[in-house]
């Protein structure tokens, strides 16, 4: 038992090098986009589904609490963290719609959606997207795999971070790193380089 968590360290750490080389660049290019967003005086809206609902939260709360330093807090929200709204849309609507309406509703030109999916395919994501595009709004997607319908509803002007991998752990390790890496940069652009 011990040589498999050896095991899954090493492919672990394979599948982070392997990333990092591929999205470093589109991860600096995707930062420019937050704080774009932000210095525009728009928001942050993000969602996505199961564990990467938990990322998509994460990633909110970091930007409206910080990071790894005391700042003011940034325009964000998970619209996965409100699980009555979300209940009640389904309810109303249906679950593909469980983004969707919200993004409608809150979503204003200019506004930035992420929506986080380790393939891709979530209907609901899909559905986001759609309202993100009729309300004038850039969409930086975070997938892996083959990216799925998410990757084929991006434009020129989105962005696409796909972790090169099928393993949905690998795709959620990366993810996270990956949010840690924007987070970083988004601070550093917006309040100032870090002392090393």
């Amino acid at each position: 038992m011990e040589q498999r968590v050896v095991t899954l360290f090493h492919h672990s750490l394979e599948a982070t090098m392997n990333a990092g080389e591929i999205l470093a660049p589109l991860i600096a290019e995707a930062s420019e986009m937050v704080v774009h967003t932000l210095l525009s005086d728009s928001k942050v809206l993000l969602c996505g589904n199961g564990v990467s609902g938990a990322l998509a939260q994460s990633f909110s709360s970091q930007l409206t609490g910080g990071f790894q330093r005391e700042r003011p807090g940034l325009p964000a929200m998970a619209l996965n963290s409100d699980g009555v709204s979300m209940g009640t849309v389904a309810q109303n609507h249906g679950s593909a719609d469980t983004f969707a309406h919200p993004v409608r509703a809150l979503g204003q030109p200019g506004d930035l959606l992420v929506i986080i999916s380790s393939d891709g395919r979530d209907s609901n994501l899909v559905q986001a997207m759609r309202a993100a595009r009729d309300r004038d709004m850039g969409i930086l997607a975070l997938t892996g795999g083959e990216g799925g319908d998410c990757a084929a509803l991006l434009d020129t002007h989105d962005i696409e971070l796909r972790v090169p991998s099928d393993v949905a752990a690998e795709v959620h390790q990366v993810h996270l790193l990956t949010i840690f890496c924007l987070c970083d940069l988004i601070d550093s652009s917006l309040f100032g380089g870090y002392e090393d």
